[in-house]
């Protein structure tokens, strides 16, 4: 109930300059990563929340084998491309301090709308097989035309140019998407605009049925899927036995590290299809 009041006074401050005082968009990676592991992964926030929500979900990941677990954070900004931007800036930075391997990135509400927007329009998918997002407005919100008419939260509405471009083609895009939802969110309306349904994209929708917009992160059922799907992911890469950037063959065909994640992600399947 609080986060539709959230979003609209974060719009308010927008204008106001009370929370956007000529701030760029700039990541940010908090706390300490964990140990290294298979792959790191990118946990990324959204717009009426501070890195915090993403605390119970990096728990419950712990001890996979995967890792680090960096929460990246962002300064409110005029626009989701800047923040993708940014992202893919601390994907970079992410792999190439863990040998060049693949990055897994899990994004929260408008997390995972920058993370999409980051593999799907500006090559994000040659480094991030796998997207995991969690109430996430991929087909806008309704609620969003309650907000402001703020640029960004312009870009969260029905039909808006950002969302247009989603929808253009996206062939080649070889980045696995999972796509948490439930038919309760009060913030995404209607709920289904939760849902990546994309002709281009390999996309599994999950729904959650009877949970909100701000328990979905922290739904243990939801950790639980979370982390079967980076447990497969481990799997995969140990399973193939060569070093990260090494290729392997599967079928005749050549893969890498990347390719390896992006088939373990297959194992979740969309109980609507």
């Amino acid at each position: 109930m609080r986060l539709p009041l959230d979003v609209a006074a974060g719009g308010v401050g927008l204008l106001t300059g009370y929370l956007g005082r000529a701030l760029p968009w700039r990541g940010a990676v908090r706390g300490e990563p964990s140990a290294d592991g298979d792959f790191p992964v990118l946990l990324v926030h959204g717009l009426a929340d501070r890195e915090s929500v993403c605390t119970a979900l990096r728990r419950g990941l712990g001890g996979l084998g995967a890792g680090p677990f960096i929460t990246v954070s962002y300064a409110l900004g005029p626009d989701v491309r800047a923040a993708a931007r940014v992202l893919g800036e601390q994907v970079e930075l992410a792999s190439a301090r863990s040998a060049g391997r693949a990055v897994v990135v899990i994004g929260y509400s408008l997390g995972g709308l920058i993370a999409r927007y980051y593999v799907q329009r500006l090559g994000g998918d040659l480094q991030v097989p796998l997207v995991i997002t969690l109430a996430t407005p991929h087909g806008g919100s309704a609620a969003a035309l309650l907000a402001p008419p703020h640029p960004l939260l312009r870009q969260l509405r029905p039909r808006s140019d950002l969302l247009a471009e989603l929808a253009e083609p996206a062939v080649g895009c070889r980045t696995r998407f999972v796509a948490f939802y439930s038919d309760l969110d009060e913030v995404i309306i209607p709920a289904t605009r939760g849902r990546i349904d994309h002709p281009d994209l390999e996309a599994c929708n999950v729904l959650v049925p009877g949970v909100g917009h701000m328990t979905l992160p922290v739904h243990q059922p939801v950790i639980d899927q979370v982390r079967s799907l980076l447990t497969a992911a481990q799997q995969a890469t140990s399973a193939a036995g060569l070093p990260h950037g090494h290729t392997f063959s599967v079928n005749g065909q050549p893969h890498g590290t990347a390719e390896v994640l992006r088939d373990s992600g297959r194992q979740t399947e969309d109980p609507e299809r």
